[in-house]
């Protein structure tokens, strides 16, 4: 038999009564099978409570129940809410709430990229694991972390390779808060007189978003504009730049064509490659204040794109093979900028 009633703490109490079966079941030795049955002569041998045992002496007397009491907060099972109820000291997430928080963070790792990034944002930083064997080199992340309630594991190998999710983790993994980015008019206000944009069309290997990332960081260029800011922060890719993710910013707009118009108009010159075609790179005049556009090796930049360039260049060589790799030509491009304009 079982029932439920509201007590005036508002919770749910689920009642349960022990019959008189449990009683002989109770009292019956399993081993030996004896037992049970009916009460012995003599009358009921029932046991009384200490406490209404000596209620005549001015004790507590409790009255004596069959029920036995669980308590719980109300739940809503029926709707597929998980209910707690505080016994399991579980708390509820909203889904929603969890899939946002999920979609704002990333994991960064290797031993640079991170060493890197404690050094420039170390407020992004929300959860941290290391291997014993790095921990010495990241003496000031622990103290900080510590410092500021930040939470961090030393764990083994494995352990690591599963928090990360990757096997190439350099022995330190970070849970960070994603960079957004800005957007075309906050980079144009700036009003910079000298400048190197990249402009990023249908780039997305991580590793070749890496290799970028860490040649702008070397000759100093500071802005790329890319479709997705999130494309710049995600772990292989910071892991590939070596630390130079710090020093580089996504730049996002409504489109890509309508983003290089906005930057010819603030006085920017479209500067678009090729392998084939176009000046070759020794001898064009790269401009002090430039968007250089790049596209996927495969196809390289859209025809429209190309263009519509102020510039064309393209990279010479042997012939050998169709192409470099759009990271590899990325050094070979900005060394040239920098050769021309930022030495100065």
């Amino acid at each position: 038999m079982s029932d439920e009633f509201k007590g005036k703490s508002g919770k749910v109490k689920v009642m349960y009564v022990r019959g008189g079966d449990d009683d002989e079941q109770r009292s019956r030795n399993p081993r030996t099978g004896k037992g049970g049955g009916k009460p012995k002569a003599g009358g009921d041998k029932r046991r009384v409570p200490r406490e209404e045992k000596h209620a005549d002496r001015g004790g507590p007397r409790r009255e004596t129940s069959p029920w036995r009491t669980i308590s719980r907060a109300p739940g809503n099972e029926a709707d597929g809410v998980p209910d707690h109820g505080g016994i399991s000291g579980k708390s509820f997430i909203d889904p929603q709430v969890l899939r946002r928080q999920r979609a704002e963070e990333t994991r960064v790792y290797g031993e640079n990229a991170c060493q890197a990034l404690f050094e420039h944002r170390p407020e992004s930083i929300v959860r941290a694991w290391f291997i014993q064997s790095v921990t010495p080199r990241f003496k000031e992340a622990l103290r900080w972390m510590a410092a500021n309630r930040k939470a961090y594991h030393v764990v083994d190998d494995a352990e690591l390779t599963r928090a990360s999710g990757t096997e190439h983790h350099g022995g330190v993994c970070f849970l960070i808060k994603k960079r957004h980015g800005v957007t075309v008019t906050q980079w144009i206000d700036k009003g910079l007189a000298e400048d190197c944009v990249l402009a990023l069309e249908d780039i997305g290997n991580p590793h070749n978003l890496g290799g970028i990332m860490r040649s702008c960081a070397h000759f100093g260029v500071k802005g790329l504009l890319v479709q997705d800011a999130g494309l710049l922060e995600s772990g292989a890719a910071v892991r590939t730049a070596a630390g130079g993710a710090e020093y580089v910013q996504a730049i996002t707009g409504d489109g890509f064509a309508e983003a290089l118009s906005r930057f010819r108009a603030a006085g920017y010159s479209i500067v678009t490659t090729s392998s084939h075609k176009g000046t070759p790179l020794l001898q064009a005049q790269l401009p002090a204040k430039m968007v250089l556009v790049l596209g996927q090796e495969q196809d390289g930049i859209s025809d429209a794109t190309f263009a519509d360039a102020d510039l064309r260049i393209s990279i010479n060589g042997t012939g050998n093979v169709e192409s470099l790799n759009v990271s590899v030509a990325t050094g070979v491009l900005l060394a040239e900028w920098w050769r021309q304009n930022a030495i100065k």
